[in-house]
Order: C-alpha cells, then sequence, then structure tokens
C-alpha cells in the first residue's frame, strides 16, 4: 500500500510557481529571514504568554514535517490561528474552518470562517512546500496574490500571505507565516482533522 501512495504523491507533485505568481521581492525576504523571525516571536511567546497558550503553541510546533504533497490532503481541516510578538506576546484563536482542494500546481487552501481569512496555493518553490496567497478580512473580495501591487503589504483590510507548509501527519499540518503584514511577527496556521 505504501508504495501506490508514494507513487500517488509523486503525480501530485507540482511544477516551481509559474511566473504569474512569482514571489514578489519584499516576500521572499520574509520567507529568506524565516528562522530569525520565528526564534524572535518564540521568545516573546514563551517570555509573555499564558501558560495554556504556549502549550497550544508547543503541540502547534511539535513533530517533524513528513510529504507535503500527497492526495490525502483534499477536504476539510479545522484550523486556528496562533499569533506570536509583535502587539501581544502570544494569543491563540479558537478554531475555525479550512478548505483544502486540488488545484493545476499543487493544493489550494481557503480559510472559510472567522473576521481574518486567507486564501492562496501550495506549490513548490526552491525545494520547500511554500503558500502564496492573500489574507483578507471577511466580507472583502480579495485579489489573486499576482494582482496585487509591486510594493503592496497591506492596506488593513487585505494583506499579501506567504508561509512554510509542513505536514506532519494525516491529522495535522501547519502553515509558518513569517513576519505578517498586520498584527504580529509571525503567524502559526494550525489545521487538524
Amino acid at each position: 500500500m505504501r508504495p501506490l501512495y508514494a507513487l500517488f504523491a509523486l503525480l501530485l507533485i507540482p511544477a516551481p510557481l509559474a511566473a504569474d505568481t512569482a514571489l514578489r521581492p519584499q516576500d521572499r525576504a520574509r520567507l529568506d529571514g524565516f528562522d530569525a523571525s520565528l526564534g524572535d516571536a518564540v521568545m516573546q511567546a514563551l517570555a509573555g504568554g499564558a501558560a495554556q497558550d504556549v502549550a497550544a503553541l508547543t503541540q502547534a510546533l511539535s513533530g517533524t514535517p513528513d510529504i507535503a504533497f500527497d492526495p490525502s490532503l483534499i477536504g476539510d481541516w479545522s484550523c486556528r490561528t496562533i499569533k506570536l510578538g509583535g502587539i501581544s506576546p502570544l494569543v491563540v484563536y479558537t478554531p475555525f474552518k479550512c478548505r483544502i482542494t486540488a488545484s493545476e500546481r499543487g493544493f489550494a487552501l481557503e480559510k472559510l470562517s472567522g473576521s481574518q481569512r486567507t486564501k492562496g496555493e501550495i506549490t513548490l518553490n526552491d525545494g520547500r512546500a511554500i503558500y502564496v496567497g492573500v489574507g483578507y478580512v471577511a466580507g472583502e473580495q480579495p485579489p489573486a496574490y499576482g494582482a496585487l501591487p509591486d510594493n503592496f503589504a497591506s492596506d488593513g483590510r487585505v494583506q499579501a500571505d506567504v508561509a512554510v507548509f509542513q505536514r506532519i501527519s494525516p491529522t495535522r499540518a501547519r502553515l509558518l507565516f513569517p513576519a505578517p503584514a498586520v498584527e504580529s511577527d509571525f503567524d502559526i496556521l494550525e489545521l487538524t482533522r
């Protein structure tokens, strides 16, 4: 059964990002600063977060990433946002609804509920599974990432989102957002089912 599973995974591995969704330089810089951004934010969270929130953060960051791309990603997920550093040392939100579907180049992800949402695509980029999308306030009609102005970060209602996607198990995954455009220094979108 495992070899067949691996074959399906290979068939679904997308090509690198096409030119129309290439990373903008400022978003590439956010990903390049991933380790420093995560380290600084975790230090703030551990120093000032409530015990139950630190426990939730520890759970979200636990586990070794596995094969990111395989057909079992498709479907509905429970997802919760964890914000580290910035305005508050650590904020853990209640779960919301997310959905992953197949796309031409990988997988599309959409956060379907809550006041802050995101919509974009997970593809392979420089050997990593990268999420590129647009964060937006519920009720907004977000443009595609490639349609954002060159130097756009956020207008308070819409922002560029980039993250590293990690699959932990068939029932756990996470998106890790370095230096998000609003509110915090690092965000985690923890996916479970």
